[in-house]
């Protein structure tokens, strides 16, 4: 039985509804209910909900249903403040449009790359294009894209794309385009300030905020280690030569501690590799492929680093450092965990960070039990005092 929750309801066209089938999507999440409707009216729309929530169908398929497949003409734009997130949503464009009679083309066009390659894309005038504003603005400069038709202009991981670092380069990019394009926003975090800067070209937008509840899958166990500061990265590899996670993400606080740990994490001969700002695109996106094809295990990063990736069967979260957001700390476990498979988030603490875990427990209602690794075995401490929910986590052991 159809419910007015199902994709058709919310307008999306029978081919479409074919390739999400394809896809195994079954049901629209929250986000997508809210804004998918308003996309399709052509209402400028601010989005917001959690990574792992959807957004990028969201705004995805309202686009694809409205492309002319008649023209040949660059019909949208989507912006993103990193070539891994460029990526990503390039790929999702290329397997939904294998699922459809007619295919929809894109291109991701990304700096430090051969610009020279990315024309001779852009001469067969793909459908959408992705990519990051400055190597875009560059292009558009060139006369390689054709901005004026545009129909649809995203902002994904808007708050990013409108800081201080970026808000010249996005805003050069959309003055080139045609005044009644339709914008739309999303992002993980959607603040009021990012939409007062975003103020000036946006034209009466709806602004739909779809939050989690204070709710953790409840397949994710949650533990934490006492420990020094000095001692985390020995911790943390004898934790990852206990329970060789066949792909963990680790966290990390400052972007400046990424390369120190994945170096030190190496001289232990373990497999890990960096995700961070000033790592080489050419290293961050090898590094990407590799931990998303399993070649390496562990992946190291910042939230700003890993904001909007969406990486499956990811086994562990480490937070190598607690995150002084509950809201970061559900962003980040919930990279693990996902349909219906198991996952566990296990968080290095320090005496000085014990107020930090114990505001996540209260803040997300969840438990996060002390463990404790002895002669190579994890043990769970005061055994006898069982937590608020009566329950107590176990690590799962090879």
């Amino acid at each position: 039985m159809e419910t007015s929750h199902s994709f058709k309801q919310l307008g999306i066209h029978a081919e479409l509804l074919e390739a999400l089938e394809k896809e195994g999507i079954a049901q629209p999440t929250e986000i997508q209910k809210a804004t998918i409707p308003l996309i399709l009216s052509n209402r400028d729309v601010a989005g917001q909900s959690e990574t792992g929530s959807g957004k990028t169908l969201a705004y995805l398929l309202p686009i694809f249903q409205k492309i002319d497949l008649l023209k040949r003409e660059n019909q949208a734009l989507i912006l993103t403040p990193t070539h891994e997130l460029a990526l990503q949503v390039h790929r999702q464009i290329q397997s939904l449009s294998q699922h459809l009679a007619a295919t929809i083309t894109s291109a991701a066009i990304i700096g430090n790359v051969n610009i020279t390659r990315q024309i001779e894309k852009l001469k067969e005038k793909p459908h959408i294009i992705v990519g990051s504003a400055g190597r875009i603005l560059e292009l558009i400069q060139k006369r390689k894209i054709s901005p004026q038709s545009l129909k649809t202009i995203v902002l994904d991981e808007a708050d990013q794309l409108l800081d201080e670092k970026n808000i010249q380069t996005v805003k050069a990019v959309l003055k080139t385009t045609y005044k009644d394009s339709q914008i739309l926003l999303f992002s993980a975090t959607l603040s009021q300030e990012t939409i007062e800067r975003a103020s000036g070209f946006l034209k009466d937008p709806e602004v739909q905020r779809v939050t989690m509840k204070a709710a953790v899958v409840p397949t994710i166990t949650h533990q934490h280690f006492m420990c020094e500061q000095r001692d985390k990265l020995e911790l943390l590899r004898k934790l990852v030569r206990h329970l060789e996670p066949a792909r963990a993400l680790i966290f990390v606080n400052k972007t400046e501690e990424i390369e120190k740990t994945v170096e030190r994490l190496k001289y232990h001969g373990l497999d890990a590799e960096a995700i961070s700002g000033p790592s080489q695109k050419e290293r961050r996106r090898k590094a990407m492929e590799d931990f998303r094809t399993g070649k390496i295990p562990l992946l190291v990063a910042s939230d700003l680093a890993a904001r909007g990736l969406d990486i499956k069967n990811i086994t562990h979260i480490f937070n190598l450092d607690i995150p002084e957001d509950p809201q970061l700390y559900l962003h980040r476990v919930g990279r693990t965990g996902r349909a219906g498979q198991s996952g566990i988030a296990i968080s290095l603490v320090t005496q000085r960070e014990l107020p930090l875990l114990h505001k996540i427990e209260n803040v997300l209602k969840i438990s996060i039990p002390l463990q404790r690794l002895s002669f190579g075995k994890v043990i769970g401490e005061n055994q006898r005092k069982e937590h608020r929910s009566g329950k107590r986590g176990k690590l799962s052991t090879k």
